[in-house]
């Protein structure tokens, strides 16, 4: 700062001793020099001296030479910076900003007028730095101090300080604001910094003033005769005057940002700050509705609501009037009485009610209009100015496909015919929303929708949400449905059973009695293996319709899922990585283990379907109390009641879409190509889970993966399991406790290898082909086989007593007389015969018909012939 300042002197009462003066001693000591050397050559020899005096004149023709070239290219510069440097410290020392100059040191090197002014001197020597003028109280002297670090830190920096009385002796003022800066000045010499003080004052007094008029404004807002707020958007209020908040019973303090929101003192019209409007338009609403007091009360007003929406169509805060229609604030009261009965009649209403004219625009609605069809009409205002964004149309609220049907209503009621007829309408938006419309001519009087030219009101509407009436038909006529396909794939698969059953024994016959080298050996072979399969289609058919035959027993569920990684990471691959993650301490479960691998089989080979690049296959399991603090949200949700175990299998795939989803556990739907799927095998997951007592969820996200939740019940040990699993102590010459139960059946853990047998069986079965085979194999292996072909008929076989029967192999499911009602007459005449059932169905299916404790064995249907020799070989040796 100091170089521009220019000459050194005074200059429009400024000091300045940026530039420093010559120095004589230099020049006496220079002068000295050139005399000395003038006496010195005279007394040398004129020729000595000639030679001498040339030297030293081309000596100074250099040093000549070289400080023009010096000054040619500004190393050297002349008294005076030039015109420049002259305005620039004109400016300065002009300026009405105080500016002084220090250098390292304390040393004050220029100061202009504005600071002469407030220091109160004017020369060097009793000149004052800014530290010395500003003192006074604490918040002065830390302002200086942390402007005085900054300077000698060699940074800017700036502090606002109030002196009173001022400096410089203002005898008019008895305070003053000013603004004091210091910054660093760049000097080749030495370093120097600036200070620079600005008298505020006036500034201050001016935001004084107008935050006093603001504040007067303020309180003349918040204490005017009626409510004011102000709505964002996202329904939260930002402002809200005194007035408004005493009717409402809360306290000042706790209304605007961070208290109550909109839903909670107008519930139900949080439809008012989501309207719609045109870029750049202006709004003003009118509503007439009910406001909830603290303390629950209601408080009637009338909205005059007004929004400005920006260029991009967005709505800003609202200015919301309000105008209490509570008794006594009217002078009009049986008017007003009336039309706030009116009004809470329409809002507190479930059903969606409004007034159309004859083209179908609204041109009133209640609440529960806007909460249905998500938008409400132009309540036109007197006199206010014509509105930019269109009135609702009724047709634009349904889908396109129902817009018809409405409209030839809406025409049909603006005539005066009245419907009667109820529409079914499906709503824009999401949710696949749907109401039921009634609609009735309402005479033609009363204003023109949005208070344009029009024929007025015309028509009245009256709707109501039917969207959670009809999910649940939908749900209804889906669990019919499936029962039914249920019932035809249960009956249908009994049926294929007995085919299949005669199928694979006859094939059985035919390849005991041909060797393997046997050309038609291997024809039989594929017969039989046909058959198999079409006996595992009917299984998963039997699932689907929970007729199967289960063998629950109590299992781990970690432990089944370990036993089953190696399989399922050979089913997956190499691009799919497979994770398990168990719970601690996780419930036993009682289910069918092979029916359970089942499960969790055909969802991971759907799971490496649906990522056909890769992914990842998460299996965990966790347990999902009832209640209490660790049923979390992420587990409990679409959990049943009860305490249950969760197998969560989730892939990272390609997602179920919303319309496939509810077709998942159809049986035959797939999405597979031809050929590459049945479509059985969501729907076996849901039979077999269903059956075993438990419960599917599926969540999935389009693009982000699929997750099938499983909820099995939790097993809790019955005191019979307590006590058959409580050690015994053993007793000399007696086996141990649990081995009697191993010499009781050996033959249900080790298959006797002996197929031949002796003893005589009656076979009863109502299928012709089934019965022949069957007595054809078991007649071959050395019983007498009495053959059967219904209940009726095996019960006299047996009533007649003139052959000793051993074992009943009967089917179930038979005409006049099935199986259970079979084994009670039999019971009559033989109490302690042994029994074999044969079925398609389920043990289940039928054990609930038979008396409690009643022992059988059963046989699922279809078996070989070597399955039924062996199951007849151990019942009769138990």
């Amino acid at each position: 700062m100091a170089d521009l300042m220019g000459q050194a002197g005074p200059v429009s009462g400024s000091i300045d001793r940026s530039e420093r003066p010559g120095r004589v001693g230099l020049l006496l000591i220079l002068a000295g020099l050139l005399v000395g050397a003038a006496v010195g050559l005279s007394f040398v020899a004129s020729e000595q001296a000639q030679t001498i005096i040339v030297w030293l004149l081309a000596l100074l023709a250099m040093a000549g030479v070289f400080f023009l070239f010096a000054l040619a290219i500004g190393a050297i510069q002349l008294s005076g910076q030039g015109a420049r440097d002259d305005i620039t410290k004109a400016i300065v020392d002009a300026a009405p900003e105080a500016a002084v100059v220090m250098e390292e040191g304390g040393r004050l090197i220029y100061a202009n007028e504005a600071y002469l002014g407030i220091a109160g001197g004017d020369t060097f020597t009793n000149l004052r730095p800014v530290e010395r003028i500003f003192v006074g109280s604490p918040e002065v002297s830390e302002a200086i101090y942390r402007l005085a670090q900054g300077a000698r830190d060699g940074r800017s920096h700036t502090e606002e300080v109030r002196m009173s009385p001022p400096p410089g002796g203002r005898p008019e003022r008895d305070f003053a604001w000013y603004r004091i800066s210091v910054r660093p000045l760049a000097r080749p010499r030495r370093p120097a910094t600036l200070w620079t003080v600005d008298d505020i004052t006036h500034e201050r007094e001016r935001q004084e003033n107008v935050f006093q008029e603001l504040q007067h404004a303020i309180d003349y807002l918040d204490h005017a005769p009626a409510g004011f707020l102000s709505i964002d958007p996202d329904g939260s209020i930002v402002y809200m005057n005194a007035t408004l908040a005493s009717w409402l019973g809360y306290d000042l303090a706790t209304v605007g940002p961070g208290g109550p929101p909109l839903a909670e003192i107008a519930p139900g019209v949080e439809h008012i700050v989501s309207a719609a409007g045109s870029p750049g338009e202006v709004r003003t609403d009118r509503y007439d509705l009910d406001l909830r007091r603290r303390n629950g009360h209601s408080l009637p007003v009338r909205f005059y609501h007004r929004v400005a929406f920006g260029n991009d169509g967005r709505p800003g805060p609202s200015r919301t009037f309000v105008i209490n229609r509570s008794a006594g604030a009217d002078f009009d009261e049986p008017q007003r009485a009336a039309e706030v009965r009116l009004a809470r009649f329409l809002n507190s209403s479930p059903i969606a009610i409004a007034t159309l004219d004859g083209a179908g625009r609204i041109a009133r609605a209640n609440v529960s209009f806007g909460r249905l069809f998500g938008t409400m009409p132009r309540q036109a205002i007197d006199g206010a100015a014509p509105e930019m964004s269109p009135v609702p149309v009724m047709g634009e609220a349904v889908v396109e496909r129902d817009r018809p049907a409405l409209e030839a209503a809406l025409a049909r009621a603006a005539g005066g015919i009245g419907e009667t007829q109820p529409l079914e309408v499906y709503l824009e938006g999401p949710g696949n929303r749907t109401a039921r419309v009634w609609l009735s001519p309402a005479g033609g009087e009363g204003p023109a929708a949005g208070g344009g030219e029009g024929d007025g009101e015309r028509i009245i509407l009256y709707a109501l949400d039917t969207t959670a009436q009809r999910q649940l038909e939908q749900q209804i006529a889906q669990t019919q449905k499936m029962d039914t396909v249920g019932q035809l794939a249960g009956g249908i698969a009994h049926d294929f059973n007995n085919v299949l059953q005669a199928i694979i024994g006859y094939s059985d016959l035919l390849l005991a009695g041909r060797k393997a080298s046997d050309p038609a050996f291997q024809d039989i072979m594929q017969i039989k293996q046909n058959a198999n399969r079409a006996a595992g289609l009917v299984r998963q058919l039997l699932a689907f319709s929970r007729r199967q035959t289960l063998r629950p027993e109590v299992m781990n569920v970690g432990e089944a899922l370990s036993e089953l990684t190696l399989l399922l990471k050979r089913l997956l691959g190499e691009r799919v990585d497979l994770e398990l993650k168990h719970g601690r301490e996780v419930w036993p479960v009682k289910a069918d283990v092979n029916q359970f691998e089942q499960v969790i089989v055909n969802l991971a080979v759907n799971a490496r379907d649906a990522m056909p690049g890769g992914g990842r296959l998460l299996i965990r399991t966790v347990n999902v109390p009832d209640a209490g603090p660790d049923a979390g949200p992420e587990t409990r949700d679409g959990a049943p009641k009860g305490d249950h175990v969760l197998i969560e299998v989730r892939d990272t795939g390609e997602g179920i879409p919303p319309e496939i989803m509810e077709k998942i556990f159809e049986p035959f739907f797939t999405t597979k190509e031809i050929g590459k799927g049945t479509g059985l095998g969501l729907s076996t997951v849901f039979g077999i889970v269903k059956q075993s007592g438990g419960t599917v969820d599926v969540r999935s996200q389009v693009g982000e993966g699929t997750a099938f939740r499983i909820y099995l019940p939790r097993h809790v040990p019955t005191a019979e399991e307590l006590e058959a699993e409580a050690p015994r102590e053993t007793v000399p010459g007696l086996p141990p406790a649990g081995t009697e139960a191993l010499t009781a059946a050996p033959a249900k853990r080790r298959p006797a290898a002996d197929h031949t047998g002796q003893g005589t069986i009656l076979l009863v079965e109502d299928e012709d082909p089934v019965r022949a085979v069957n007595s054809r194999a078991l007649s071959a292996r050395g019983y007498t086989v009495l053959e059967a072909a219904s209940g009726i008929e095996a019960l006299r076989i047996v009533s007649e007593g003139e052959h000793t029967i051993d074992l009943v192999v009967s089917d179930v499911v038979m005409p006049e007389m099935d199986g259970p009602t079979l084994l009670r007459e039999i019971r009559k005449h033989q109490p302690t015969l042994k029994v074999i059932f044969v079925s398609g169905y389920a043990e289940d299916a039928f054990r609930k018909n038979l008396p409690e404790g009643e022992t059988f064995n059963f046989l699922p249907k279809p078996f070989s012939l070597k399955q039924l020799v062996e199951t007849v070989k151990q019942t009769m040796s138990e």
